[in-house]
């Protein structure tokens, strides 16, 4: 085994994404199953995430390659890390009442799919979404450590976690703490594989919905490259053919 810090880390992610291709694949594929219903009945997709947690859903929203009526749920301060002090985006994830908020003013209804993205799954800002979204009759995918909840105590009221108000939880099996290094001359443990095991099991879901829908003969609402020749008109035909189920746009 290699010494490189380096080395060491592209090894623990490969680990990492070959145990959830290998422990995940029911509920990824179910997961996917789930999106292609959604889509063929004429439900719309989101994906939410908070601070780092949110890359992951970004990255299968307007996303060449993705499905185009995938989008994006933003909460204002937590998308990200670009609002400053970058410290305010994590205590917002544990105010209550805040995903409420956000979804009384958002596009979602009965019938829509809402993707959550969350690490730890323990803070309000998740827990709530989910609680508030099944309420509405939207269906939840939760993607998030179920270490977590074995290991750490919920930031919510009720005690509970993400994972206990999903209809589908996506286990990225990442420690608590989320660091895969350890050394004997550095302080902490360091070098976070969430986000790219995160991002590779949501695409692993969408690449199972795109071929889900295919095999029933529907084409399935992809967007393609701006930087391939003819990619601008095909984007073009399919945000027309969608529009009502995309709001990136509004």
């Amino acid at each position: 085994m290699s010494d490189r810090p380096a080395d060491q880390f592209f090894d623990a992610a490969i680990g990492l994404l070959q145990r959830v291709r290998d422990e995940e694949s029911s509920a990824i594929e179910e997961a996917g199953t789930l999106l292609a219903d959604t889509v063929a009945a004429g439900g719309r997709l989101f994906a939410f995430g908070a601070g780092h947690s949110s890359l992951a859903a970004q990255d299968v929203v307007y996303r060449a390659g993705g499905l185009a009526v995938m989008n994006l749920l933003a909460v204002p301060g937590v998308v990200g890390v670009d609002v400053m002090p970058a410290t305010l985006g994590s205590a917002l994830e544990r105010v209550d009442g805040l995903a409420a908020a956000v979804l009384d003013s958002s596009p979602l209804r009965a019938g829509d799919v809402l993707i959550i993205v969350s690490l730890s799954g323990r803070n309000a800002l998740p827990v709530e979404m989910a609680m508030n979204a099944r309420a509405l009759g939207v269906r939840v995918i939760g993607v998030t450590s179920v270490a977590y909840a074995a290991e750490t105590k919920s930031r919510h009221s009720s005690g509970t976690f993400l994972k206990d108000h999903c209809d589908l939880v996506l286990d990225s099996k990442i420690a608590v703490g989320d660091a895969e290094l350890t050394l004997d001359t550095v302080p902490a443990p360091f070098a976070p594989a969430s986000t790219v095991v995160t991002t590779a099991l949501l695409q692993a879901v969408v690449a199972t919905a795109a071929a889900a829908l295919a095999d029933r003969g529907i084409e399935p609402p992809l967007l393609r490259s701006g930087n391939v020749d003819g990619g601008h008109d095909w984007n073009a035909r399919v945000l027309v053919q969608y529009r009502d189920r995309i709001f990136y746009r509004s």
